[in-house]
């Protein structure tokens, strides 16, 4: 079957809107008509070369919400007509990761560098060319075969243009707070970097029950919406946050927190690291680019203060559980999505949605897909 897709055909480049090829679902697949997609920053640092792909061409999206076309032989857990959201790590159930409850850190995370599907090969054709998807997903095309295991059915009364933030910049950001932050009553917070990611980051804090919560963003309109989303004080620097939150401490500093930039930096990591108090934590959500640079450290501060580093992907939370939770979250009121899409795109738009990352314009475009 034919289907729109926003692909890169080389790193550096930009995103090619074209008509490729679908297969149809083989065992234990499915095919999703993809309905809406976030623009993650993720998948532009493809299209920047601030990380790189195994092969080209490349149908990016990660970020998604879809309704099941069809499946494969095999699949019990969806059928036609369901909502789903798409989960960027597909979760095997039986490795290590798995069986202690942590599906984000499955096994099978390692082949989606290769944009093949879990058997190693490709649902997605142009021009007589295999293309690769982004985490086995490519939501940046109005059709797309993925497995099974990248399915999370959801209710039909979630709208599916909030749906598709539960694939990654919610579960990714509240869970920085709530799971890897382990934010708790009374705490200070400070969050660095309030696109996506950060503003769900202020909003897990919240959650949490944060005294309060410092927004660090050098953008006007991103730093001030945070207020909307749970900050109950937005500064323009690391260092701004920093200073108010040694002034709200006695001197001793934030008990938490996050990088959520749109890359991550060394610097960023030293100036954030200083910024929280003895026993502390530092929570790294942002992605390094190629020149990340160095982290200057004071090593000191690791056995006299007890500081502590925690890495954070998809929230620390696996994707099967994270999803239904943050649902229920959004249908009692206690979970802003509809607030986030403040600016939509159709696919044919989506460089112009990338520009509006860029200059601040979007706290998380999104890309509608036309209907068939």
């Amino acid at each position: 079957m034919k289907s729109k897709a926003a692909l890169l055909m080389e790193i550096p480049g930009k995103w090619e809107v074209v008509e490729v090829d679908i297969d149809e679902p083989k065992a234990n697949e499915v095919l999703l008509r993809n309905v809406a997609t976030g623009l993650c920053h993720s998948d532009e640092h493809h299209a920047t070369g601030d990380s790189e792909r195994q092969h080209l061409p490349y149908c990016g999206g990660h970020e998604g919400s879809a309704i099941v076309e069809a499946v494969g032989p095999g699949v019990t857990s969806v059928k036609p007509g369901d909502h789903v959201v798409t989960a960027f790590v597909p979760g095997c159930g039986r490795c290590r990761s798995c069986a202690r409850g942590m599906q984000n850190l499955c096994d099978l995370g390692a082949l989606i560098p290769t944009g093949a599907m879990l058997d190693g090969t490709h649902r997605m054709h142009f021009d007589g060319q295999d293309v690769a998807q982004a985490c086995f997903l490519g939501t940046f095309s109005q059709m797309s075969v993925v497995p099974e295991r990248c399915c999370i059915p959801i209710g039909k009364d979630i709208p599916l243009t909030a749906a598709a933030f539960l694939g990654c910049c919610v579960p990714t950001g509240w869970g920085s707070a709530v799971n890897a932050g382990e934010v708790a009553p009374g705490d200070v917070v400070i969050v660095m970097g309030t696109g996506g990611l950060g503003l769900n980051a202020v909003q897990g804090a919240h959650h949490a029950g944060a005294a309060r919560v410092i927004a660090a963003d050098p953008i006007e309109f991103r730093r001030n919406s945070a207020l909307s989303f749970g900050a109950t004080d937005a500064v323009a620097s690391i260092d701004e946050a920093a200073d108010l939150a040694r002034s709200l401490t006695g001197g001793q500093g934030a008990d938490v927190a996050i990088i959520t930039t749109s890359l991550l930096k060394g610097e960023y990591m030293a100036q954030a690291f200083n910024s929280i108090r003895k026993a502390g934590t530092l929570v790294v959500t942002a992605v390094p680019g190629r020149d990340a640079g160095t982290a200057m450290l004071d090593l000191i501060q690791f056995p006299i203060f007890q500081k502590r580093i925690q890495g954070c992907l998809y929230g620390a939370m696996s994707p099967t559980t994270a999803v239904p939770l943050l649902a229920d979250l959004y249908r009692a009121g206690r979970l802003k999505l509809d607030e986030l899409a403040n600016r939509t795109f159709t696919l044919d738009e989506i460089n112009d949605g990338w520009d509006a990352m860029y200059d601040g314009s979007s706290l998380r475009g999104v890309v509608l897909h036309d209907a068939l």
